[in-house]
């Protein structure tokens, strides 16, 4: 008789770890076969010269000194955002609050600005930003820690709803603080004394947010590698029922945790209002939080890995912005490079975690 049963045409199998340089390769295979793609989507679609869009992507980012300095400030505040995400993800607590723990930190930090100026020197106005918020982030993400560790909430739906209710305190806050009245936003604050506004070093305005984040991203390395409580991360990640047996309280390292990211989300609202942009607007995270997802994801929740990630996507988010002005294109034309390239750069991962079988041929299987 015959065999009816047939095999499927492949199937999909998870690799063993591939050494990095082969994982790497993978990844450059990738982005070139999407340069490849987007250069073909441009010269069918606008009959632009692709070489010229690509010229045009790199002079968004070092087209001039002013905007190396701004991409660089840019890739220090998504990367502080995925610092402070990334103790969470490694738990497996898939905190997507980001935007409102930041967004809070704002808010506390711009309180600070208005509230104490004329009334404590500069330093003590730093020092009350700096402290009131961390708090805000971090008592931000203790709530629905709380919720999550005592009835075991959806984290991810409760982070997301709070960052709602943050955007509504903010813009509650925004009229209050209104210059002039009924103008819906506070302008530029302390503009004549400067109250509250993070120091320069020497004439460049993005230096110390940078060199802060540079700190926080080696310290989160060290903390997740090297500490107990980065050790218990790790362990309630992979299992919360092993965690349980070695005698971790799982209860106590969620609170813990989200504390922290909420803290360093926090912190980075500070140095968004206090040290560049000096005013709040419900926009202002530009909604960081969310693609800070994407930058941990993508390097595995790995702090050093995460710079290179956070430089390429804003290295594309600018590319993208400076194709649409130079050649009058749609801000959707950049998007849709920036859609192209992301698609391959996410794909590449999927080949890098498992292998793909093809059915043999059914002569081959016996031998013929």
């Amino acid at each position: 008789m015959k065999n009816n049963t047939h095999e499927p045409l492949f199937h999909v199998a998870k690799r063993a770890a591939l050494p990095w340089y082969k994982s790497w390769t993978i990844r450059g295979a990738a982005l070139l076969l999407a340069l490849l793609l987007s250069a073909l989507v441009t010269t069918l679609v606008t009959g632009e010269n692709p070489i010229s869009v690509y010229v045009t992507i790199f002079q968004g980012s070092f087209g001039s000194a002013r905007r190396a300095w701004v991409l660089f400030q840019n890739i220090a505040m998504l990367l502080c955002v995925s610092l402070a995400i990334t103790p969470a993800f490694r738990m497996r607590c898939w905190n997507l609050g980001g935007d409102g723990q930041m967004l809070i930190g704002c808010l506390a930090t711009t309180a600070c600005m208005i509230l104490l100026a004329g009334k404590l020197p500069n330093w003590a106005i730093i020092l009350c930003m700096i402290v009131t918020s961390t708090l805000a982030g971090a008592i931000w993400a203790a709530i629905p820690a709380f919720f999550k560790a005592k009835w075991n909430t959806n984290e991810t739906l409760f982070t997301l709803m709070m960052n709602y209710i943050a955007t509504q305190l903010v813009a509650y806050y925004i009229i209050i603080w209104e210059v002039p009245k009924g103008a819906g936003k506070i302008g530029i604050i302390n503009q004549q004394t400067q109250a509250g506004w993070l120091p320069t070093i020497g004439s460049y305005k993005y230096l110390l947010n940078i060199i802060v984040v540079a700190v926080i991203c080696v310290l989160m390395y060290i903390y997740l590698n090297y500490s107990k409580h980065g050790y218990e991360i790790a362990v309630v990640g992979e299992s919360e029922r092993t965690a349980r047996y070695v005698g971790i309280k799982v209860e106590k390292v969620i609170i813990r945790t989200m504390l922290l990211s909420g803290a360093v989300c926090g912190l980075a609202g500070m140095l968004l209002v206090g040290g560049t942009e000096h005013t709040l607007t419900t926009t202002i995270t530009a909604s960081r939080g969310f693609t800070a997802v994407m930058v941990s994801w993508l390097a595995k929740f790995n702090p050093v890995w995460m710079i290179f990630t956070s430089f390429l996507l804003v290295f594309l988010q600018r590319g993208a912005g400076q194709i649409a002005t130079n050649f009058g294109l749609s801000a959707s034309f950049a998007d849709i490079l920036t859609g192209i390239i992301l698609f391959f750069i996410i794909g590449s991962e999927f080949f890098i975690t498992y292998k793909v079988n093809f059915r043999k041929h059914a002569g081959k299987e016996n031998g013929k």
